[in-house]
């Protein structure tokens, strides 16, 4: 490729930290079947990335527990135990995005992450503070792949769309970020990210 990489974006969550609420529930609600059932219909995806989107916790909580008084507690659960899933970085991710740092290149992060949680986790793993600066859906009010993310992101920090490349797990937010004019790679490990950056010309 000839393309002529100035700014590198990267995703966050199953990206540089690993996430995963089913950590905590699995003590909260041993029982798998339950558990799963309780994802899927009560503190759902749909439901946490509104919080993602802006929404606060109280409002997010207060919905639920009206429609499903008995679950009080455990809706509640997963703003308490946020930490719990949130338990441990992926290093090898961090070690290539400090690499770039290092070299000078221009390192920015865009996660779709609610604003209280984001901070949490920036306080918890001080690498979060590292890049030259970060876009919180939560503090937007847009989540990827919604194309005005990218471009709020772009317009934020002085990006080039045609030099810039991302890097995210989900494939939905990799192709949202090609709509908009951007370089994508779907995040898949350390050693596939190092090719694709090597493939971009960004060796680590």
């Amino acid at each position: 490729m000839t393309t002529d990489i100035r700014h590198i974006v990267f995703d966050i969550g199953k990206v540089l930290i690993h996430y995963d609420p089913h950590l905590p529930f699995s003590r909260i609600i041993p029982d798998e079947t339950e558990r799963n059932w309780f994802f899927a219909n009560i503190c759902t995806h749909d439901w946490n990335i509104e919080q993602d989107r802006g929404r606060t916790w109280a409002e997010a909580e207060a919905l639920l527990i009206k429609q499903h008084p008995e679950r009080e507690e455990h809706i509640r659960a997963f703003r308490k135990y946020w930490h719990e899933m949130v338990p441990h970085a992926y290093d090898d991710s961090v070690a290539i995005m400090e690499g770039l740092i290092a070299e000078g290149r221009d390192v920015t992060m865009l996660t779709n992450f609610a604003s209280d949680t984001f901070r949490e986790a920036q306080a918890r793993f001080p690498f979060l503070t590292k890049p030259r600066g970060v876009t919180v859906s939560g503090d937007v009010g847009l989540i990827k792949p919604d194309i005005a993310i990218y471009e709020t992101h772009t317009k934020s920090f002085g990006l080039d769309p045609a030099a810039t490349i991302f890097i995210d797990d989900a494939p939905v937010n990799v192709e949202g970020a090609k709509a908009y004019g951007w370089n994508a790679v779907l995040f898949s490990g350390p050693e596939k990210l190092r090719s694709d950056l090597a493939a971009y010309g960004l060796k680590v």
